[in-house]
């Protein structure tokens, strides 16, 4: 069984309350994650909204500090993906993929972007939920999309092969990464807003933009962003979640972004990667074929790391 996922927070999360990564209480650990034949992870440097300038950049710095730290602590259990070939997709493995969500972690200095693809950065979320120096995100209000400087960042982003994720993005700024970026977009941990009618998910609109660009669109497993009706997301919705997604043409865009210990336990229909093979039997069970579940689980990321020379 293989399963790649685009979005958690654990690393942050063993940062700030001194958790280590082969074995919590968290959503991953290395000793569950051990069931599966390949698994490979993004790891995120979340950045809250009130960091900014120094004490921001610094912040990412100690994650990423503590990312190195922790897999070096694993024994080879788990090894960092950085450069073209990493990803050998060999059985047993636990790859890790560094990530950052909200670009404030910049510190407002385009040339932290170097140190983003020094520490091996992957993927990049120009903001979280509020609004900051490069954009405004999907919780803030207002009407304006990137900034200035976002566009100076999109561009050195690209550059330096890393990747904009617009999971977090305002419709506007999502609409001026699509007008500016050169290369495919990904939303890692957003779901379909014809479903659950968050600000968090995307329009159809969106999900086209995305799959045209050949980016993905990983499947977010937190409640609210599944069912509009508070408390009632379960597995099912999950599979509502990714048939609509199919219908729009999906197949090779959709993959998971679980958003792994961005909340807690109870606020998932999922309490960890130890059921993660629930939720893929759960496929199979709906006649969804051997192949297309494992494009969505695995295959279609794995794909997509390699075809853009990241990993």
């Amino acid at each position: 069984m293989r399963y790649f996922d685009l979005h958690c927070d654990t690393m942050t999360e063993c940062y700030v309350n001194d958790r280590h990564i082969e074995n919590n209480d968290l959503h991953i650990d290395c000793n569950r994650a051990a069931q599966f034949d390949t698994y490979a992870q993004c790891y995120a440097v979340w950045m809250p909204d009130s960091l900014h300038g120094d004490k921001a950049f610094q912040r990412f710095s100690h994650v990423a500090e503590r990312f190195s730290a922790e897999i070096r602590s694993t024994n080879q259990t788990m090894c960092q993906c950085k450069a073209p070939g990493d990803l050998e997709l060999n059985s047993g493995h636990h790859y890790a993929i560094l990530t950052v969500e909200n670009a404030t972690a910049l510190g407002g200095k385009i040339e932290n972007v170097a140190e983003f693809a020094r520490f091996g950065v992957k993927l990049c979320g120009l903001t979280w939920n509020g609004e900051n120096e490069l954009g405004r995100g999907v919780q803030a209000a207002g009407e304006c999309g990137i900034t200035s400087f976002g566009r100076q960042v999109v561009e050195e982003l690209e550059r330096n092969h890393i990747i904009i994720d617009v999971s977090h993005a305002s419709p506007e700024l999502f609409f001026d990464v699509v007008s500016i970026a050169k290369n495919p977009i990904v939303a890692t941990h957003s779901n379909a807003k014809s479903i659950c009618h968050s600000a968090r998910n995307l329009t159809d609109e969106q999900f086209f933009i995305i799959r045209e660009s050949s980016g993905l669109v990983g499947l977010n497993l937190y409640k609210g962003f599944l069912n509009d009706e508070q408390g009632k997301a379960c597995m099912d919705d999950v599979l509502r979640h990714a048939e609509h997604f199919l219908s729009l043409g999906g197949e090779d865009t959709l993959a998971i972004g679980a958003d792994w210990d961005g909340g807690a336990k109870e606020d998932f229909v999922v309490s960890g990667i130890e059921e993660i093979p629930e939720l893929i039997e759960l496929f199979l069970r709906h006649n969804y074929s051997e192949s297309l579940t494992d494009k969505i689980f695995f295959k279609n990321a794995a794909d997509f790391f390699k075809r853009e020379n990241l990993l």
